[in-house]
């Protein structure tokens, strides 16, 4: 459907809300949950179900067809995607799936590769971090493992923006003030060396995933690895990366 047969479809449901064209529309966007879905499976891991996270995201999308201002000067589809993943999120929220003792090793690693890096003044190696946790490379490998499957490095951010995240003007025709141009520059400073933090793969794994946009199924095509490093790779690069970006993490989880 084109964009102006979706405003026509808009119009329809804004004058009638009938249960009919309502179900159309969630037929029309129900693509955006897969998107939303897809980006949280990545940060999420293999303990929940893709297919789950559509379905706590399709509620998401519902509240949003319900509730979307159409006189605010905002896309549906920003909406929506934040409603969406703050429906997803709401029910890992309750779920509570993720154990202490990996959140207790998340941390421990994060202490670690921080220790590290300000001792070392550059990017830690798994060595250095296995020898700064006082474990051996082959248990420090599995605590990797583990966070990879449960990938806990970004949740506490994607809980705390929570469903009422607040949404940016998405007009094309805004001017961008100089405060925020300032901060763009800054965002693409500290991105630039946060991307030196990485290894080659692990640098590969972020620039696929956010920049060029593909699938892990398709990076690991790329790297010639298992899913699961890939995932490993890019929960991996995400540690060594939030130091450095601080409060613009939210960059990773807003993307769909």
């Amino acid at each position: 459907m084109d964009e102006t047969a979706r405003k026509k479809l808009w119009d329809e449901y804004a004058a009638k809300r009938s249960p009919e064209l309502r179900e159309k529309i969630i037929v029309e966007y129900a693509p955006l949950v897969n998107i939303v879905a897809g980006r949280l499976g990545m940060y999420l891991g293999y303990n929940v179900e893709y297919d789950d996270l559509v379905g706590y995201g399709v509620f998401g999308l519902i509240d949003a067809i319900d509730k979307f201002d159409f006189a605010k000067d905002v896309k549906f589809e920003t909406y929506a995607s934040l409603r969406i993943r703050g429906a997803i999120l709401d029910q890992i929220r309750k779920m509570d799936w993720i154990p202490r003792t990996i959140r207790q090793k998340q941390k421990k690693i994060d202490a670690a590769i921080k220790d590290v890096e300000i001792s070392k003044g550059r990017a830690a190696t798994d060595t250095e971090i296995a020898e700064n946790l006082g474990i051996s490379e082959d248990e420090y490998a599995d605590w990797q493992s583990q966070m990879a499957v449960t990938n806990v490095v970004s949740l506490d951010e994607f809980i705390e923006q929570g469903t009422e995240a607040p949404i940016k003007d998405t007009s094309r025709s805004r001017v961008e003030g100089p405060e925020e141009a300032l901060e763009k520059e800054e965002l693409k400073k500290m991105l630039a060396e946060s991307l030196e933090l990485l290894t080659e793969k692990e640098r590969k794994v972020i620039v696929l995933y956010y920049y060029e946009e593909l699938t892990l199924k398709e990076i690991s095509n790329v790297l010639e690895v298992s899913e699961p490093r890939v995932s490993q790779l890019h929960v991996r690069a995400l540690q060594k990366m939030k130091v450095k970006l601080g409060k613009y993490m939210g960059m990773f989880t807003d993307q769909t």
